[in-house]
């Protein structure tokens, strides 16, 4: 007898690669194990702007939310890493699961993609939202590809 199939519903979830300044955001989907980029979340002196969080997660009604985790190239913690713990106790206010990837290189190969992608002729000017914005795509792919999450 075949065995049932698994007919849990797909699952979405937002990830994001915090900076100092801004906040790189993208949505991915575990039946492809794709994301797709949603553009940035600013991050002021006067805080982060949760109004733009609570939408993308009003619009997108994910699962989960993924944080990428940085970390030297040689895997010790980054100095970064409190200033994203902070983040991530800022949102537990969404009462959603929260998850962390390793985020090293992110941004090296976000923006290694948007450079193949301008030269095809399908990317215009790169700027630093577009390289933010599509690190987050990494980091959403590594998580639904199954990446370790670091505490």
């Amino acid at each position: 007898m075949p065995a049932t199939p698994d007919l849990s519903p797909p699952k979405t979830i937002l990830a994001f690669d915090f900076g100092l300044r801004r906040i790189g955001v993208a949505v991915g989907q575990d039946v492809t194990g794709s994301a797709s980029p949603l553009g940035t979340v600013a991050n002021r002196d006067e805080g982060i702007d949760h109004g733009a969080i609570a939408a993308l997660i009003s619009e997108w009604q994910p699962s989960s939310l993924v944080v990428g985790m940085p970390r030297h190239a040689d895997g010790s913690p980054s100095e970064m890493q409190d200033p994203v713990r902070a983040f991530i106790g800022e949102l537990h206010q969404y009462e959603l699961p929260i998850d962390t990837v390793d985020e090293r290189y992110t941004s090296v190969e976000a923006e290694r993609t948007l450079k193949q992608a301008r030269a095809a002729g399908s990317h215009r000017r790169i700027s630093k939202e577009a390289i933010d914005s599509a690190a987050a795509v990494v980091i959403a792919e590594r998580f639904l590809a199954g990446a370790q999450n670091y505490p």
